[in-house]
């Protein structure tokens, strides 16, 4: 699979008026795990080179952040050794390596996590169709910690960020894509920022909130 490597964006989107995270926002960190990173088991070329950025964001005061992690069974509908055969190679088996996150993040304490892709006949790239270890969702999590504002990183762009950035706009939060905090699959990442856009979802980099701390 060829990486995407996400076109530079000059300037936030239009939409963007106030950039500082504060209480009422969340950062979900999608799928940065040891197999979508170079050497995994379903990498995504140069997905190791958001670690830094998103090392970088989760310094900034966001009210809540959340990680995702597929947690798939060893048998899953997703993977081609499944019958029928899914579209993926096995990959982030619970309580493997290959299912942990990446070592060179360090985040905060506070971080909470969601998984997703627990049951064997079900399979999800949004991390709202995940929950955390007592079974609350990633909308009532958010909900819960008074967040009304999301900005989603991580892997793969075209795929679980993605859908979590368009469920996170029909779960009734605002959505903002960090576009330099992602790497994707597809050569052309042009559709999927364009899909992105049209449902409402804010494209920008990371520099843009620290700009907005800083200025």
């Amino acid at each position: 699979m060829v990486s995407g490597t996400t076109p530079p964006l000059q300037s936030p989107e239009p939409e963007l008026t106030h950039l500082s995270p504060g209480p009422e926002d969340a950062l979900l960190i999608i799928d940065v795990q040891n197999d979508f990173l170079p050497g995994g088991a379903l990498a995504v070329p140069e997905g190791d080179a958001i670690l830094p950025v998103i090392q970088q964001l989760s310094c900034l005061p966001f009210g809540l952040i959340v990680t995702s992690q597929d947690w798939h069974p060893a048998q899953h509908v997703s993977f081609q050794t499944a019958t029928p055969p899914g579209p993926w190679p096995p990959h982030c088996v619970a309580q493997t390596h290959g299912a942990a996150l990446s070592a060179d993040l360090a985040l905060p304490a506070r971080t909470q996590a969601v998984f997703k892709g627990t049951e064997a006949d079900k399979d999800s790239y949004s991390a709202f169709g995940g929950a955390d270890t007592h079974g609350t969702s990633l909308a009532a999590l958010l909900q819960h910690n008074g967040i009304s504002r999301v900005f989603l990183c991580g892997l793969a762009l075209d795929y679980c960020v993605q859908a979590s950035a368009l469920d996170a706009r029909t779960a009734g939060f605002q959505a903002v894509v960090l576009t330099d905090a992602c790497r994707g699959i597809a050569s052309d990442l042009t559709p999927t920022l364009n899909t992105l856009r049209a449902a409402g979802i804010a494209l920008c980099s990371s520099s843009a909130l620290n700009s907005s701390l800083s200025g």
